[in-house]
C-alpha cells in the first residue's frame, strides 16, 4: 500500500480526486481532453492513445544540457534564418492519439505552417537527454515514434556514457549518422554545418 503524504496526515486534507473524475480513464482520453489537460499543469504531461504519461521534472543537469543544445542550435539557425527551435514542455504530435515532449525541438523554415500556438504537427529535427528514471523511453520507445513519425533527426544525449548520438531517418528507421563519447564533435544531417562539442555539451552541469 502506498504512504500517505505528511501533510496529509498532519492537516487531513484529501487531494480533489472529484477533478480527475471530470476526465474518462486512461485509455479513454481523447485528443483534446489531453490538450485540455496540458493547458492547466505545469507537468510534462505525454500522450499515447488514450493514456497519459507524466514524466517526471527533470534535474539541474539535464536542465543544464537542454539549454546549451537548444542555444547552440538557436545560435547556428537564426544566423541563417533555417526554421525554429524550442525546448520543452512544448506539445508535438506525431499523429492523431500520439503526443510527445521532446526536450529540444526543431522545425525548418519551409515546414512553418506545422507550427502552433498550442502543439506542433511534428518536426524536423528533436534531441531528448536520457533521463535516469527510465532510459528505455527515449533509446528505444521514442526512437520508434520519431521514426514513425517521418521526423528526419533525433539526438539522443546521455549523460550516464557522455555520448551524444546522432540518428539519421532511412527509410522508416534510424541510423547512425554520427556519435562521439566524451569528446570530440558529432555532426548533423539534416543541417549541413551545424556541430556539437560533446565535451562542451556535458561540461555545461557543473556537478
Amino acid at each position: 500500500m502506498a504512504s500517505v503524504p505528511s501533510t496529509v496526515k498532519e492537516t487531513g486534507a484529501q487531494p480533489a480526486w472529484q477533478i480527475a473524475e471530470l476526465f474518462p480513464n486512461q485509455g479513454n482520453l481523447s485528443d483534446s481532453d489531453y490538450l485540455f489537460l496540458t493547458k492547466h499543469t505545469n507537468r510534462i504531461v505525454e500522450f499515447t492513445d488514450g493514456r497519459i504519461e507524466v514524466l517526471p521534472m527533470p534535474t539541474l543537469e539535464h536542465q543544464e544540457i537542454v539549454l546549451f543544445l537548444v542555444n547552440l542550435l538557436r545560435s547556428f539557425i537564426g544566423a541563417r534564418n533555417l526554421g525554429r527551435a524550442i525546448m520543452a514542455p512544448l506539445r508535438v504530435m506525431l499523429r492523431d492519439g500520439k503526443f510527445r515532449e521532446p526536450d529540444v525541438v526543431f522545425m525548418l523554415q519551409r515546414n512553418s505552417s506545422r507550427i502552433g500556438n498550442e502543439y506542433w504537427q511534428g518536426a524536423d529535427l528533436v534531441m531528448e537527454v536520457i533521463s535516469e528514471d527510465n532510459p528505455n523511453r527515449d533509446l528505444q520507445i521514442k526512437r520508434i515514434d520519431y521514426a514513425e513519425a517521418g521526423i528526419p533527426e533525433y539526438w539522443i544525449v546521455d549523460p550516464r556514457t557522455r555520448t551524444i548520438t546522432v540518428l539519421r531517418l532511412d527509410g522508416n528507421q534510424y541510423v547512425t549518422h554520427s556519435e562521439a563519447r566524451n569528446d570530440g564533435l558529432v555532426h548533423s544531417s539534416l543541417l549541413s554545418g551545424f556541430t556539437a562539442d560533446v565535451a562542451a555539451a556535458f561540461a555545461a552541469n557543473p556537478s
